[in-house]
């Protein structure tokens, strides 16, 4: 694995900056909002990128949750399955897929549900014991980052083509906000609480933050906003060089944030390493010193 990483650092380089060349050079100029749309390269990448690290948090935070007990286990197995098996159905009852914005797929619907329990076996199977908190810990802070970039480059774009940098009361525009405080408490809460139900308390923290994201993404069907319509999933257009770019630059995206994401994982599992092997040996220098005295306390009578 060591040898592949560098391998991957070279690939992911060469995919930032391809990308970056078909981002200004060869996209096509936008009819109306003309070169400033090109930001759109970054922006939705890194929305993109950002939900799903803060997917895979809430998928690792629930699964360590559920391993506090083996009767909590079994039954996040068994609501994992369940939420897979309404997935499937659900999108296609009449009363459901009446209410699912116009342009969405059922299917589309139904294979993100699906995506929910399959994640989670995988990550409960390849992230054993104390890894599982560490990879939600990765994620949370990639995630971050990306979702920083989310905001910092959309008031950037917002303002040559809306007129101005943050539109006051915009569900869209509040709800990645709190999601991006949301996220921040819980790195916060890492960093700072020296609690010993510090990862436990974290977790829960994920798991609700995690229900910020589809409000951040589904807010546009559902409430009035100024953000335009997603290109794609529904109810928008793009031209296909266009969209075959941005999906390129999503690409190049995951390859960077898999790149720091594993960075992250490997340097966070060392640390705790060392931890635990300087506590082990305060313990044991401690148990040492206990025996050298107990000669010395009784010869003293």
């Amino acid at each position: 694995m060591k040898r592949l990483f560098p391998i991957l650092s070279i690939v992911t380089v060469a995919a930032l900056a391809y990308a970056l060349y078909e981002a200004l050079v060869v996209a096509p100029t936008d009819a109306q909002q003309g070169d400033v749309y090109r930001i759109i390269y970054y922006h939705v990448p890194s929305a993109w990128t950002a939900f799903l690290l803060f997917f895979i948090n809430f998928v690792a935070s629930a699964g360590y949750l559920a391993r506090s007990s083996e009767a909590s286990e079994k039954a996040a197995k068994w609501i994992a399955i369940g939420i897979g098996v309404l997935g499937i159905i659900a999108p296609y009852v009449p009363l459901v897929r009446s209410r699912i914005p116009p342009g969405m797929e059922p299917s589309a619907v139904a294979t993100t549900i699906v995506l929910i329990p399959v994640f989670y076996f995988l990550v409960m199977k390849f992230f054993p014991g104390d890894r599982l908190d560490i990879l939600a810990l990765t994620s949370a802070e990639v995630g971050v980052v990306f979702c920083t970039i989310v905001l910092v480059t959309g008031p950037i774009w917002a303002r040559p083509v809306w007129g101005i940098w943050w539109a006051p009361g915009d569900i869209r525009l509040t709800s990645t906000l709190v999601m991006w405080l949301i996220y921040v408490s819980y790195l916060v809460l890492r960093r700072f609480s020296s609690s010993a139900q510090t990862q436990k308390l974290a977790a829960a923290l994920a798991v609700f933050g995690a229900l910020d994201v589809p409000l951040v993404y589904l807010s546009i069907w559902y409430f009035r906003t100024q953000h335009p319509q997603p290109v794609i999933g529904g109810g928008g257009s793009m031209d296909p060089r266009m969209l075959h770019i941005l999906l390129f630059s999503w690409l190049a995206f995951l390859l960077f944030g898999f790149l720091v994401c594993w960075s992250r994982f490997r340097l966070e599992l060392l640390q705790r390493e060392v931890e635990q092997a300087h506590a082990m040996e305060s313990m044991a220098g401690g148990a040492e010193s206990v025996k050298m005295s107990l000669p010395l306390g009784r010869s003293s009578r």
